[in-house]
């Protein structure tokens, strides 16, 4: 059997999830490289930040290390890097860290807001269309009414001409 330190190594460089594991001070101890491709950064460069100023917030990190309890599939936008992501954390009290797996959920994210949008824009659309049928058929009805009413005025004015009709 080969060595399993270089194959967790092997897993840890290659999982297309974005790992990330912090210290009881939530300072950023360790990261893979999807989870820089993730941030857009060199992974290197994450090790020893703050994990508050490179995420934003680190509540569920807080919690989960705290309370030493699993948050599983929470969904959250980092807006600051144009991602959406579904995180699984998980504390490891015994090396006094927590972990956090971050599964890529942007290609979906943006797909289901471009739905969206379209959907609103249909809508929109019928909503136009429904309007303008209403307003040409009220412009209808009324030249109707129009015609009928000159129409009535006339064969009245016509039957007066005509004289009293014959019984």
């Amino acid at each position: 059997m080969k060595d399993t330190t270089n194959l967790w190594k092997l897993l840890w460089d290659h999982d297309p999830n974005g790992l990330l594991v912090l210290d009881e001070h939530m300072q950023i101890v360790q990261v893979n490289p999807a989870f820089g491709r993730l941030l857009q950064t060199e992974p290197t460069a994450l090790i020893g930040r703050a994990a508050a100023e490179v995420l934003g917030e680190v509540q569920d990190f807080e919690a989960a290390y705290a309370e030493n309890v699993e948050i599983v599939g929470r969904e959250q936008a980092y807006p600051q890097y144009d991602i959406y992501v579904r995180k699984v954390i998980f504390p490891m009290p015994d090396e006094q860290i927590v972990a956090g797996i971050f599964v890529d959920l942007t290609r979906e994210w943006k797909q289901r807001g471009e739905l969206e949008a379209l959907k609103h824009q249909t809508i929109q659309e019928v909503r136009q269309v429904v309007d303008k049928q209403m307003r040409v058929a009220q412009e209808i009805a009324g030249l109707l009414g129009e015609t009928t009413a000159e129409t009535k005025v006339s064969l009245l004015r016509l039957l007066d001409t005509l004289g009293p009709a014959h019984e």
